[in-house]
Order: structure tokens, then C-alpha cells, then sequence
């Protein structure tokens, strides 16, 4: 399986290498025309400490180091652009007893999950290729076609002018459902056709493609079962104060070998080989504009799904409603903000219909910035302060006060499918009880010169009753880590 990919991504780079040689209209453009071919070179390196809920017998405090590696050459021309991009991912010191054989306490933290996916090897480290794409461009400005291997981030169709739509954008709306988990060592790709069409202030954005292994597991190379249709119609309207997106998405998991992961028992569960199959219909709102001596924000983000979960029937919902106030003549323009998120759960396990919220292949660190849950069977009520005390120097703090929708259903974590051995969700047992987390954390992210950013996290939860039943002895988790983020970009003449 392996090997064929390999060959169909090799086949995929001689395409673009030659096209850019031979297509009409490139063979001979003129030199201002053709961009130079450019290296790019992507280094991450952080280092990661958990102090996951306490289980007694294992290990739950533990360091361990991520190192992440992309290397990159693309060059554009008048109507053509391409990619060929490499990923090396690598970890070390991964806990090698931070798995517990109680099934409820599970992995005590991501080092306990990359040890499992990476075959129980503290040391996990791969090579593949990452992205590798060629696109035209059409004469309407800002219309293009892409094909090949590419990372896709729903949300981010059409990017707005405002800082602050911007910001909100990236961090309050975009992968919500689908994203490339870019926390993860690995991180997802996927293989596939998208297309712009663009006219101004408004975009059509269509995607058919599949999900490529990745995230946990550090060999990216092949493709999953897996598959996504997505359109979006995105807006600006106001003078670029308001942007709205109205979307669809089509989700088929084919991994029919595969458990999956509900409240139903195990024995029902294990007996489901259907394919799970979700639409998703929904759409989002921003807005920004003056208002005193600063800027007020609003947010909405709303999405219903139908489908079939294996044998049972699907349909789900989940909203967000936030807002917030910008002191912009204050120096480090101070930022409040607060919302309320709902995902769905399901409280009757023996009804022939699943109805919690899925959240198909997300980047739910973005949400959930210590990534014990993520946005299925929640209620998060939040409130959060940045301030940006020197032009390249973010600080953010959050406060969460978190439950669980329904209380019969489970408390669920993970990003989606990663490999064809695990579902991809973890989903533990919330034992009759709703109240899960009050939890807290501070973050400073600072770009210290043009290539090198510095960034630190920190982050505490005080577990309440449904953690408090699977974990007994300790239900307080801390997670912090520090990270060194360098990236070049040279062009070769």
C-alpha cells in the first residue's frame, strides 16, 4: 500500500516538474513571468509536559520532546503554481507506561497516544511526503483549480481585511470540522481537487478529497478510507466589517473494521461494520466595528447533521455565540471576549439513533487549547483575555467552565481518523454525571525576528464529578509546553 503511494506521489511530482516544461503558455513565458523556485524550510521543536489525571500503578507526570521537519519546492508562473513538500516527524522519550489497562482511564495524555499509534516505540520518527500539488489559475482574478496531495483548512475561503476578523477568523471559527491538526507531530494532508471561484468580496470554495494517515501516526504516506466533499459560499459585506460563510460538507468513513466510538456497549459496537456517513449544513457570522473608545466583535457559528452511524441513523447539532470589546486606543490594545459553545450529545444508547455532535476530521486544539476534550457532547462557557504588549508578542489567558450535553453519553477527545487501526475519538464513560471541568490556561507567543518564534503554554483543569469517578486518586491535570518554531524561505536564482 505504501509503495503504491509512493509511486503515485512521485508521479504526481514528475506531472508538475514536466507541465511546467511543456503545458502551452508555459514553455517559453517571459522572465518576469516566472517566479524563481523557491526552498522552503519548516523546523518545530517542543518540548511537551503532562500531568494527566492521576492512575494509580502508571505513569501520568512525564516530558517527552516533538521534532518536525518540512522541506519544500515551489515556483509559480503567470497562470501556474506548484508544490512538492517532505515531512520528518520524530519523537523522543515517549512514557512507556503511561497507557492504562483500565479502558475508561485509557492513555494518560498525548504521550501515552503516540506511544500506542506509533506501535508502543518511544521513539517514533518517519519520513513522507507531505504535499505536492499543481494549480492553474484562470483570468478572473483570484480563480484557480488545484490537484494533488494539500493540507485544507475549512473556515479560511475567504480571507478578511480587518485585523480583527482576521484573528477571529483563524482562532474562533476556522476547523471547527475540518483542519490539519497542526498540534499533532505528523499532522494531516489530504488527497484530492479543490477550486476557487472568486469575484470581489465574495468566494465559492468547492473540495472533494481524501484523508491522509497522519496526525499520531508518523508515517503520512498513505491514504485512509476516508473521504470529504465540502462547498462553501463566503461574503464580506459592510466595508469588509461583516463576513458571513454558508457551508456543506459530506463525511464517509469506510473503515467498516474498525470499533467505533459511542455510548452503545462494546459487544454492539464491535458487531457494527456500517459505514458511517454524515451530511453537515451550516454557516457562520463576524463582525467588527467601532464602538467608543474601542472595537466590539460578534461571532455565530452554527451547523445540523444528518446521516447514518453504522446501523444507527445520525443527526447532530452544535452552535456558538461570542463576543467581545478591543480597547484599540490603549498601546497593547487589551481584548475581552466570551462566549458559549453547545455540541450535542446523546442520552438514550439503546434508541437505534446516535445523536452527538461529530465533528469529522478537526484541529480541536484550537478549542480546546490543553487537548483533553474536544467540541462533542460539550457545553463550554468561556471568557478570554489577549493583549499584545510589544507588536510581535501575543499573550492569551482562558477560563472554561465545561459540561457534558447529555450525561448518558461519553466524554469524548481526539481530532478524527488518523490511521486504519483506531477510530480516531477516544471515549470515556461519564457514569451518570454531567459536570466535567473548570479549566485554565495562559499562553505567550512571540516572534522574535523574522524566521524565529518563541512560544510557551501553560494550562490547568480542575476535574469535577465525571472525571472524578474514572479517576479517584488525583483529578487535577497540568499541561505545559515550550516550543521554537523556525522557518527560511529562499528563493534560487
Amino acid at each position: 500500500m505504501i509503495r503504491r503511494f509512493c509511486l503515485l506521489h512521485c508521479a504526481i511530482v514528475l506531472l508538475m516538474l514536466t507541465a511546467a516544461l511543456v503545458i502551452p503558455g508555459m514553455a517559453q513565458p517571459k522572465e518576469t513571468e516566472r517566479s524563481p523556485l523557491t526552498f522552503s524550510l519548516y523546523d518545530r521543536t517542543r518540548l511537551d509536559t503532562w500531568q494527566w489525571f492521576a492512575a494509580h500503578g502508571y505513569t501520568e507526570t512525564y516530558p517527552y520532546t516533538e521534532s518536525l521537519l518540512r522541506l519544500s519546492l515551489a515556483q509559480r508562473t503567470r497562470r501556474w503554481d506548484w508544490m512538492a513538500e517532505l515531512a520528518q516527524p520524530a519523537l523522543l522519550g515517549l512514557p512507556t507506561d503511561a497507557v492504562s489497562a483500565n479502558p475508561a482511564q485509557g492513555q494518560l495524555g498525548l504521550g501515552g497516544t503516540y506511544y500506542a499509534a506509533g506501535g508502543n516505540n518511544s521513539y517514533p520518527a518517519a519520513a513522507f511526503f507531505k504535499q505536492g500539488f499543481l494549480r492553474y489559475r484562470f483570468l478572473r482574478s483570484g480563480t484557480s483549480l488545484r490537484l494533488g496531495r494539500f493540507e485544507f483548512f475549512e473556515g479560511q475561503e475567504l480571507t478578511p481585511r480587518l485585523a480583527t476578523l482576521q484573528w477571529l477568523q483563524t482562532n474562533r471559527i476556522a476547523q471547527r470540522l475540518v483542519g490539519n491538526f497542526a498540534f499533532t507531530n505528523a499532522q494531516r494532508s489530504f488527497d484530492g481537487i479543490d477550486g476557487h471561484l472568486s469575484a470581489g468580496r465574495a468566494d465559492v470554495y468547492a473540495f472533494g478529497g481524501r484523508a491522509d494517515q497522519g496526525v499520531f501516526n508518523m508515517n503520512g504516506n498513505p491514504e485512509l478510507n476516508v473521504d470529504l466533499q465540502y462547498l462553501a459560499l463566503s461574503r464580506m459585506e459592510l466595508g469588509g466589517h461583516l463576513l458571513w460563510r454558508i457551508f456543506a460538507i459530506g463525511y464517509h468513513d469506510g473503515r467498516t473494521g474498525i470499533t467505533k466510538t459511542d455510548n452503545r456497549p462494546l459487544a454492539v459496537r464491535a458487531a457494527d461494520h456500517g459505514n458511517v456517513r454524515i451530511g453537515t449544513y451550516g454557516g457562520d457570522l463576524l463582525a467588527s466595528a467601532p464602538l467608543g473608545r474601542g472595537n466590539a466583535d460578534f461571532l455565530f457559528w452554527g451547523a445540523l447533521q444528518n446521516g447514518s452511524w453504522g446501523t444507527q441513523s445520525h443527526s447532530g447539532s452544535a452552535l456558538a455565540v461570542e463576543g467581545g470589546y478591543q480597547m484599540t486606543q490603549v498601546a497593547s490594545t487589551p481584548w475581552l471576549r466570551a462566549g458559549y459553545y453547545l455540541g450535542s450529545g446523546d442520552n438514550n444508547p439503546s434508541d437505534n439513533r446516535h445523536t452527538t455532535f461529530f465533528q469529522l476530521l478537526p484541529a480541536p486544539r484550537v478549542y480546546a487549547r490543553t487537548p483533553f476534550y474536544n467540541l462533542m457532547n460539550n457545553q463550554d462557557t468561556f471568557v478570554q483575555a489577549i493583549d499584545r504588549p510589544a507588536k510581535r508578542l501575543e499573550l492569551r489567558s482562558d477560563l472554561h467552565w465545561i459540561q457534558l450535553a447529555a450525561n448518558n453519553d461519553l466524554w469524548y477527545q481526539g481530532g478524527g481518523a488518523f490511521d486504519n487501526k483506531v477510530f480516531g475519538y477516544v471515549g470515556r464513560p461519564s457514569n451518570g454525571h454531567s459536570t466535567f471541568t473548570s479549566f485554565w490556561d495562559i499562553s505567550s507567543d512571540w516572534q522574535t525576528t523574522r524566521n524565529l518564534a518563541l512560544n510557551f503554554y501553560y494550562g490547568h483543569a480542575w476535574g469535577k464529578s465525571v472525571i472524578a469517578d474514572i479517576y479517584p486518586v488525583d483529578r487535577n491535570l497540568q499541561f505545559g509546553y515550550a516550543e521554537l518554531v523556525y522557518r527560511f524561505q529562499q528563493p534560487m536564482r
